[in-house]
């Protein structure tokens, strides 16, 4: 005689917890997820159902839920038996599926479909598209490991530990353990807004944005110099030459790797002496005058220079052109890698890369006495918070430029 009894996954939790379906035949437990989350101080543990509660305004609906796959296992087994078929736990399973629709229930309630059809419609950046997919292909390597659905209703603070583990056992950096769980969090963000789940779990203050600072380096005015006055005239060097003259110009105007190729002539104006173009990222109209070296790069190309130069192109010729220029200067980093923090030393031309150019430009600004608020209008941060992530400058910058304040005179 077959039987079926309701229990949760964690008795005695103090947050949602799961409820399985125990279903015993012949000698065999068929133990099958309802994919239903409760609190256990509503449940009723005799009746094995929701307490009827006005604590818990959903227990009719959660009842009713619950009695459907109930039937629908007795369903699935009878049909078995009438069918002559041993009914294996595997065979319950998939026949309790197709009773339910789960299939088609499964692949709406599918987080990793749901951010493979977001990536595809998507209108968001390339780099943010990047940044998406290596989420995506973190979580899909996850649920391989752990063997586990990952569906809206359980990402949970169980999933949340779990991954943080496997994030950790995989000696991910801190940084990029956060950027996941951010992008996890904006994912389920979306899917609560379209109403494909009520789950909000994600929100827990304990769901967190792991993060640290990174010790990234800018390039004082004197080593700008160096890489302006470097030559780069012979044919070996053209890419170097370009990549050079394109640094320049974000070097003095503060902007993204996405607007740096997009500006053109027509983005000059007041007699070329200014720079005026929507930001791609933020939609922000910002102006900036150009510095010497700028005019004198756009009397060389006869114009604003028109290249197109990956990202990675970039990051590589940016290291040649450091190390030409003579930045040598031995720097210490530190970050944390599997939860352990771990220190290197590199040389400083092996640490520039293409955002390099818009920390150095917030830097140097800075140091030379341009007011927060003016930066920022360039820079296109809202937030002076945000901005003075971008200052880079030692114990001895800050000296050098407190020692002519009026205070100290």
């Amino acid at each position: 005689m077959a039987s079926a009894t309701f229990v949760l996954k964690e008795p005695k939790s103090k947050d949602n917890t799961l409820v399985y379906l125990l279903f015993r035949y012949q000698n065999q437990t068929f133990k099958y997820s309802t994919g239903q989350k409760i609190l256990p101080k509503f449940w009723n543990f005799t009746n094995q159902r929701a307490k009827e509660t006005k604590k818990f305004i959903q227990y009719g609906e959660f009842n009713s839920m619950l009695q459907k796959i109930e039937d629908k296992a007795f369903d699935s087994y009878r049909m078995l038996i009438n069918d002559n078929i041993v009914p294996t736990t595997d065979r319950m399973r998939k026949e309790l599926n197709r009773k339910l629709q789960k299939g088609e229930l499964a692949k709406q309630n599918n987080l990793i479909h749901f951010i493979d059809e977001m990536i595809k419609t998507s209108v968001k950046r390339p780099t943010t598209i990047f940044n998406y997919k290596q989420t995506l292909n973190q979580l899909i390597k996850f649920k391989a490991q752990y063997k586990r659905e990952l569906t809206f209703d359980n990402i949970d603070l169980e999933f949340y530990e779990d991954y943080m583990k496997y994030c950790l056992n995989k000696n991910y950096s801190t940084n990029s353990i956060g950027t996941y769980i951010k992008n996890i969090k904006l994912f389920m963000n979306e899917a609560f807004d379209k109403k494909l789940t009520t789950n909000l779990e994600f929100k827990s203050r304990r769901f967190k944005i792991v993060s640290e600072d990174s010790e990234n380096i800018y390039l004082t005015q004197a080593e700008l110099s160096k890489i302006y006055k470097l030559d780069l005239s012979k044919p070996k060097d053209k890419t170097l030459d370009r990549v050079r003259d394109v640094f320049i110009i974000g070097c003095y105007t503060g902007l993204r790797y996405s607007d740096l190729f997009s500006i053109n002539n027509e983005n000059l104006f007041d007699k070329n002496s200014k720079l005026r173009i929507k930001t791609e990222k933020t939609g922000e109209l910002v102006i900036i005058p150009l510095h010497t070296y700028i005019k004198e790069i756009i009397k060389k190309h006869g114009g604003i220079p028109q290249y197109k130069l990956s990202n990675q192109t970039m990051n590589e010729s940016l290291k040649d052109i450091g190390e030409k220029a003579g930045l040598k200067e031995s720097i210490l980093i530190s970050s944390t890698q599997g939860g352990v923090v771990q220190t290197k030393p590199y040389k400083k031309h092996e640490l520039i890369g293409v955002h390099t150019a818009r920390r150095s430009f917030a830097t140097n600004a800075f140091l030379n006495g341009i007011p927060p608020i003016s930066i920022m209008k360039i820079t296109g941060h809202r937030t002076e918070r945000s901005f003075l992530k971008y200052i880079k400058i030692t114990q001895q910058d800050n000296a050098n430029k407190l020692t002519n304040h009026p205070f100290f005179k």
